[in-house]
């Protein structure tokens, strides 16, 4: 499986890509060509093209959740199919994989931080599969569904609100969820930002796949914000866990990652990264 982060808060050196608060990365695994997220803006079309990415080639569009920073660049990928379309290059009809809560309006301030593209109007251009469950994507790839919360320090607080059919309520986040791929040396844990809690996502893709070990985990750990024994807290425990390597972005936060790296072997991570794993 290869990987290659097409969005984030930081760009790599020489590799003369854009950044922004948000993330998207492209997975490829047996030829399936899955993308995780879609980044704030048209960065996720640009810095695609500029790391010679087709995104009108893809078989898989996976959403972490539904907040601003990881779904507001479908509207640009939107754009895109259809600019193919108009030039008679019709791609395959993408799978789009999501929690169902995922759509639903998010507000927080009075500021609106949920999808600006319907889940009516995606379905216009894929094939929806929304669920609760876990789900396989690959062979070795699987899209974890909606994460236990059972680690203490880890119990969800609300951030602003989600608009159900019975009104607002807090949002708790249950749409965060995250990939993880079964390869030869361990789990390969893949977050957008760990709203619901990087150990409580771990011990998740432990229970789905079978396997203990973890040989990575890549992605944002919403951690930028923590208190410090919350912090401490997630560090010894994913360093109890063995994890082999991390590759903390997006909206970890400096604190939490200077903290990490004290007791995990942590990497750099940036816009134009790639990364292969057996």
């Amino acid at each position: 499986m290869k990987l290659t982060i097409v969005v984030d808060n930081n760009t790599l050196i020489d590799r003369y890509l854009l950044g922004e608060p948000g993330f998207s990365l492209l997975l490829r695994d047996g030829g399936r060509r899955v993308l995780f997220d879609c980044g704030y803006s048209d960065v996720l079309c640009k810095n695609a093209a500029r790391l010679g990415i087709d995104l009108g080639e893809l078989d898989v569009v996976a959403l972490s959740h539904g907040h601003l920073d990881h779904t507001w660049g479908l509207a640009h990928l939107l754009s895109l199919f259809n600019d193919r379309a108009c030039e008679g290059r019709v791609g395959s009809r993408p799978l789009l994989v999501a929690h169902p809560d995922a759509f639903l309006p998010k507000r927080v301030s009075g500021m609106f931080i949920g999808s600006m593209v319907s889940e009516t109007a995606l379905g216009d251009h894929f094939t929806m599969r929304l669920t609760r469950e876990p789900l396989r994507l690959t062979d070795w790839l699987f899209f974890l569904g909606e994460i236990p919360r059972r680690i203490p320090f880890e119990a969800p607080t609300p951030l602003g609100v989600r608009v159900t059919l019975k009104g607002a309520v807090p949002d708790l986040l249950p749409d965060d969820s995250a990939l993880a791929y079964l390869g030869k040396k361990g789990l390969v844990i893949i977050t957008g930002c760990a709203h619901a809690g990087i150990c409580n996502i771990v011990a998740h893709a432990r229970e789905v796949t079978g396997e203990r070990r973890v040989s990575a985990i890549i992605g944002g750990l919403h951690l930028h914000d923590a208190a410090p024994d919350r912090i401490d807290a997630v560090a010894a425990w994913l360093a109890e866990a063995g994890v082999a390597a991390l590759y903390p972005c997006h909206c970890t936060g400096f604190a939490a990652t200077l903290a990490l790296s004290r007791v995990l072997p942590v990497n750099e991570v940036g816009a134009g990264l790639s990364l292969t794993f057996d």
